[in-house]
């Protein structure tokens, strides 16, 4: 019996994303790719805005935070995602199944949180612009991060102890390429109302509370654009909010599509079609968007190139 858990299930075997064996080499390679530009983008965003003075501002502080936080979700579920495309039997061990499900939904959660942060941020700095370095001090900046992380500790720790009840004896084949929620309750033999109960309700806040608070410092954000007069000092101040709109859009658009929607009409196939969104591809999209549409980062960027070929 597995620890904790009253279960006859020992391990797991992960479906993966297709049944098609022609399709794992091309999905290999492409995932391992997807997955190199993301450690690379995040990691070296984090070490551009650390070497960087002049980017040592809340805005990057929070981006920095981010992409950390990306980093950390996409190696929880791509290095095992990408061996079980060359591997014949796709299995998981239960501890490690329900770690992977900890720190992913860790990792996730915070995610939502941080990127209303961020939103508020751009609200201070936009709308209350005399007031920003008040308002957005480094402690303050801190406890928001330290609150980001705490709402992922406790979603997360809420969710594992709940799948920690459920007693899985049924047929062992996760249908997802990691260790979800919804794919992990089709297994169970006992009860999941509970689960489900707290998947909602959590979900509900995790996802709806932090859109909701993007989406009312956005239209501030707009009101206050608009009231602007030149054209170019429109479009600069919208331009410092277009790549935290893009990452928004995509990352919610998806998570809300998997978790905003009761389990028994949640369809497994499109839900992986739809993970692969906020777990594979947000992260990689994320530095990117950030840095290919930021001037700041950009010049940053140059900088530290020319200083390098200087050096050599």
């Amino acid at each position: 019996m597995a620890v904790g858990n009253h279960s006859t299930v020992t391990e797991f075997i992960l479906a993966g994303l297709t049944k098609k064996p022609e399709l794992q080499l091309p999905l290999f390679l492409f995932f391992l790719g997807v997955y190199v530009v993301t450690v690379v983008g995040n990691l070296g965003m984090i070490t551009l805005i650390g070497l960087s003075y002049h980017l040592h501002t809340p805005m990057y502080y929070f981006l920095s935070s981010l992409s950390f936080i990306d980093f950390c979700y996409s190696t929880v579920i791509t290095p095992k995602m990408l061996v079980n495309l060359v591997t014949e039997k796709n299995t998981i061990s239960y501890p490690e199944c329900m770690t992977q499900l900890y720190f992913f939904l860790f990792f996730v959660i915070s995610e939502c949180h941080m990127l209303a942060v961020m939103a508020y941020d751009r609200y201070i700095a936009i709308c209350k612009p005399l007031l920003y370095n008040v308002t957005m001090s480094y402690q303050v900046c801190s406890w928001l991060v330290v609150e980001v992380y705490m709402m992922g500790l406790i979603g997360a720790t809420a969710h594992t102890v709940c799948m920690l009840k459920v007693i899985f004896c049924k047929a062992k084949i996760i249908n997802h390429y990691f260790c979800e929620v919804f794919p992990l309750l089709e297994l169970s033999c006992s009860s999941t109302y509970i689960n489900e109960v707290v998947l909602l309700c959590f979900s509900t806040f995790n996802i709806l509370a932090p859109a909701l608070a993007i989406l009312s410092s956005y239209v501030f954000i707009i009101v206050s654009i608009l009231r602007i007069c030149p054209t170019e000092g429109r479009f600069k101040a919208f331009s410092t909010c277009s790549s935290h709109i893009s990452a928004v859009t995509i990352f919610y658009g998806s998570a809300a599509f998997m978790y905003l929607q009761p389990l028994n009409v949640s369809s497994m196939d499109e839900g992986k079609v739809s993970s692969v969104f906020y777990t594979i591809i947000v992260p990689m999209l994320n530095p990117l968007i950030y840095s290919l549409r930021n001037k700041d980062v950009k010049d940053a960027l140059n900088k530290i190139i020319k200083k390098r070929l200087f050096c050599i």
